[in-house]
């Protein structure tokens, strides 16, 4: 079988930072032997300077929201107020549209590190509700622009039914519904995974499914094996409103249809009674943190480390692209908690390199297949030690300095399946990602 080899100047080995490691990729994309203590490059090996890490996961993607930066930062305003400008944006995109952003999107995610991203996808249909003449005709899209930027997606499609707790759509959300549950379930059944992609399920809340739905999805997802994926307690009005018209908080709703569990992953999971964090955390149901996105929207703080504790795993997302930069993620959880807290060391580098990577990929559906070992998949992203921001630091520090100072401009190379994704700095198929975000992005001003 044919091999080739990545020599990295260091790499993170789980939880230690090793120097002159080479890594055999086959010829399937997969990493077949870790060789350590290899102090130069071999003959004919790709040379990775600074610190290689395991590839990174974007577990939480909206990939049309990239559109709001900038324009939602003018004023006050609430989540709500937000909402109003995202409907605007959703409106205007077409499949040839949505293709052009999201593959712009999605080459600044593999600019900033990341190998594969779970787009949480609910923009369906036509304005008005009327199906595409293919109705996944805006879900392929996506999928085609995260095979051109070079990252893998699981494509996380959303049902959505509903305005708020069994009222129809209105008159923004009506592209979102296929009208029921089992309507969705139809439609979705037509996607197909394939190289670098995976299909998953999406309840988008508690609000836009109504009760007696949300096991229809669930079970989907069961019998097709596939990762579930559902907004949960983001805003206390979520909260109150379910209370209202069920008596019981959000996740005790969706613990009584059977969609909680190993294969569930909650996003944001920001206001939660201890009863909900037992039920969470009992039930193995994942977390996926966006700390950037909730500071942005004035969300709140999760309760991130109360539920790890109690048993659910965590995973980082970019959600509504205010930034995308894992680094920031990743750190932002543990400064949150050391607000919240006024106390230090919640996680260690090496925790929250792994919620961005190993768990991020398994709450994606891509099982245990981000890790620099033999038989994970060769994904994997070098950050420069030698930056302004990272110089300094004694090198077995690296994950430290990586975690803490790192941004996402000091990803120096992004490795998917064995093939260079971004070189020195630069994506090697969307040559100048900014002006294609540019361009994308001004095409979809009213």
């Amino acid at each position: 079988m044919q091999v080739s080899t990545y020599w990295a100047e260091y790499a993170w080995l789980d939880t230690n930072v090793e120097p002159g490691v080479a890594l055999d990729v086959s010829a399937d994309g997969r990493i077949s032997a870790v060789r350590t203590g290899v102090g130069a490059p071999e003959p004919g090996a790709v040379v990775l300077r600074g610190l290689t890490l395991p590839g990174l996961a974007n577990a939480h993607s909206h990939a049309f929201h990239r559109a709001l930066r900038g324009t939602v930062q003018v004023g006050s305003g609430t989540f709500w107020t937000w909402r109003e400008v995202m409907y605007q944006v959703a409106a205007r995109l077409t499949p040839e549209s949505y293709f052009r952003l999201a593959r712009a999107v999605y080459a600044e995610m593999a600019l900033a590190g990341i190998t594969a991203v779970g787009e949480f996808h609910y923009l369906h249909h036509a304005p008005g509700g009327r199906p595409y003449e293919d109705p996944n005709a805006m879900g392929q899209a996506l999928i085609a622009a995260a095979g051109e930027a070079g990252i893998r997606i699981t494509l996380l499609d959303t049902a959505y039914l509903s305005s708020g707790f069994g009222a129809a759509p209105d008159r923004h959300q009506q592209r979102f519904s296929d009208g029921s549950a089992e309507a969705w379930a139809e439609r979705v059944s037509a996607l197909k995974p394939g190289e670098g992609v995976r299909i998953g399920a999406a309840i988008h809340s508690v609000r836009a499914v109504p009760a007696g739905e949300l096991g229809t999805v669930a079970a989907w997802a069961h019998a097709a094996g596939a990762p579930l994926h559902v907004h949960l307690s983001e805003q206390t009005a979520e909260n109150d409103a379910c209370l209202a018209a069920h008596g019981c908080t959000p996740t005790r709703l969706l613990a009584d249809h059977g969609v909680l569990g190993p294969s569930t992953t909650g996003v944001h999971n920001t206001h939660l009674t201890p009863e909900d964090i037992a039920l969470l955390g009992s039930s193995g149901t994942g977390t996926c943190m966006c700390p950037t996105t909730e500071r942005d929207l004035a969300d709140g703080i999760g309760p991130a480390a109360a539920l790890q504790r109690a048993g659910s795993p965590l995973s980082l997302g970019s959600d509504s692209h205010a930034v995308i930069d894992p680094f920031e993620e990743a750190r932002a959880m543990e400064l949150n908690e050391r607000l919240r807290t006024r106390t230090r060391g919640h996680w260690t580098a090496a925790a929250l390199l792994r919620a961005a990577s190993a768990d991020g990929y398994a709450a994606l559906g891509w099982g245990s297949g981000a890790g620099l070992e033999p038989g994970a998949l060769a994904d994997f992203t070098c950050v420069a030690l030698d930056s302004v921001r990272t110089a300094g630091p004694l090198p077995r520090l690296a994950a430290e300095t990586v975690v803490f100072a790192a941004s996402s401009a000091d990803v120096r190379h992004t490795v998917v399946g064995g093939r260079h994704v971004v070189r020195s700095g630069c994506h090697v198929s969307v040559p100048d990602v900014a002006a294609e975000l540019a361009a994308a992005v001004g095409a979809l001003r009213g």
